[in-house]
């Protein structure tokens, strides 16, 4: 089997139980999983693969718990740049009915290329429309090449304009169709074990784009196999008033009558949500995908992550779509996680806060929604952390860059607070993706070239 071997790091930063930062710190790993963690002078001097991250931070792989890969195809559309949520989508969707199989591929490469150059080693996309031909396996397939762990979402609209929802009937599909070849992705790709490659999630649009009778079978063929359930919610003052209008349910409460809360469901945003409704997710151990980037970029609003996490509810971090972020930046993602947590204390009043409990968020604390954090949303025990049994899945960041000139003090927060940068390394299951700043299994200018064909196809129609 093989083995490797990490050394000399200058700071490793592992995530475990005890919050271990380790100086001169590294790993041995073998067969993709780590037997041995500490100061490099603990561990076995050779393997098969050495490398010496001299002068580099090492942390766990990040871990991205909502995307649309394909809406790296539209980023900066000028028709969607100044829109909220309703009107982007309104825009788009005649756009994204024009995608092929062969975009959907293209655009998965892409997704996953920037994902991992800025630290990401799992990530979990939401497809959710499969115009002329095209399927969740374009994605799967794309992805292989990659190096990157991922969580496919079978994602569905069902509810038309004709029917009262918002996505024109061009980009629907019918139920049958939708819960048929939901079981089929399930049966040919869904791996649970540890270590894995591909899990399949079931992943019904939003409540304004699906039937409140797919979101219940959707759930109910879900909990026969064992995968998870992940879907948009309480994105928008829009949304909330769409579902009292249609359902006569605050989004949340929507999401209770349609047996959609436990420990297997994810909700991608939850800007909207009141002190009860928290109260809803850490009671049924529901996890939060926080987009701060996106919900900035659409004016949706702030979510509440520290009432989230007080309330000890498990909340990951997404980069979203690559049309409403305009970017795949886990890192980047990260600082503004920690930024906008902070904008938030400060319109509720943290200035003029006299309890002592009422703190800001650390960049510790937002490495670990990225982390720890995103692991647990997805479900996974084997990632989101440096420790023996788990995945040897890192990356690291040289600290002689411009950025970091004078912010030696703290490696770590130099990472969350100084400005985004790519990184040096990605090791995934004991794999090089990224070397020296360079993906290893990508050609990348090509890919760009390829990519932006397809986009410019699309968008031209």
């Amino acid at each position: 089997m093989a083995t490797l071997l990490i050394k000399n790091a200058q700071l490793l930063v592992t995530m475990d139980s005890h919050r271990r930062e380790i100086p001169q710190g590294g790993l041995f790993a073998r067969d993709g999983l780590i037997e041995q963690i500490g100061p490099t002078e603990t561990l076995p001097p050779t393997a098969d693969r050495v490398i010496d991250l001299s002068g580099c931070v090492v942390f766990p792989g990040l871990i991205n718990t909502h995307h649309h890969f394909y809406q790296t195809l539209t980023r900066a559309v000028p028709a969607a740049q100044d829109a909220n949520l309703f009107n982007w989508l309104t825009t788009l969707y005649p756009i994204w009915a024009r995608i092929q199989p062969e975009d959907i591929f293209v655009s998965t490469q892409v997704a996953l290329a920037e994902l991992a150059l800025s630290g990401c080693t799992t990530a979990s996309d939401h497809l959710y429309l499969f115009p002329n031909g095209s399927r969740l396996d374009d994605e799967i397939e794309a992805a292989r090449q990659t190096g990157l762990r991922l969580h496919a979402s079978r994602g569905s609209m069902s509810l038309g304009q004709s029917q009262g929802g918002l996505p024109p009937d061009s980009v629907v599909d019918s139920e049958a169709h939708i819960l048929a070849d939901s079981q089929r992705l399930i049966e040919t790709y869904h791996d649970p074990r540890p270590g894995s490659f591909c899990q399949i999630v079931l992943a019904p649009c939003s409540p304004f784009s699906v039937t409140g009778d797919l979101m219940r079978e959707s759930a109910k063929l879900a909990r026969h196999y064992g995968v998870h359930l992940h879907t948009h919610l309480a994105e928008t003052e829009d949304e909330e008033a769409f579902c009292l209008q249609k359902f006569g349910y605050r989004p949340v409460g929507y999401m209770q009558s349609l047996d959609w809360v436990g420990g297997d469901v994810w909700f991608a945003h939850s800007v909207y949500v009141n002190a009860e409704e928290i109260q809803v997710y850490a009671h049924h151990r529901c996890g939060v995908a926080h987009c701060p980037s996106s919900n900035m970029r659409l004016a949706s609003g702030i979510a509440p992550i520290q009432q989230f996490r007080a309330a000890g509810v498990n909340v990951g971090l997404g980069v979203d779509g690559s049309a409403s972020n305009d970017g795949s930046h886990m890192l980047a993602e990260a600082r503004q996680a920690l930024l906008l947590a902070r904008v938030n204390e400060g319109i509720t009043g943290f200035s003029r806060s006299n309890d002592p409990s009422r703190k800001l968020m650390t960049a510790r604390e937002a490495l670990e929604l990225a982390t720890l954090g995103g692991a647990a949303v997805l479900g996974r025990s084997d990632i989101g952390s440096l420790e023996v049994g788990k995945c040897a899945d890192l990356a690291a960041v040289r600290l002689d860059k411009l950025a970091y000139a004078g912010a030696l003090h703290d490696p770590l927060a130099a990472l969350l607070l100084c400005a985004p940068q790519n990184v040096d390394w990605n090791i995934v299951h004991g794999q090089v993706v990224v070397e020296n700043g360079h993906h290893a299994l990508l050609d990348i200018p090509t890919l760009v070239e390829r990519h932006n064909r397809s986009a410019q196809r699309i968008l031209n129609g």
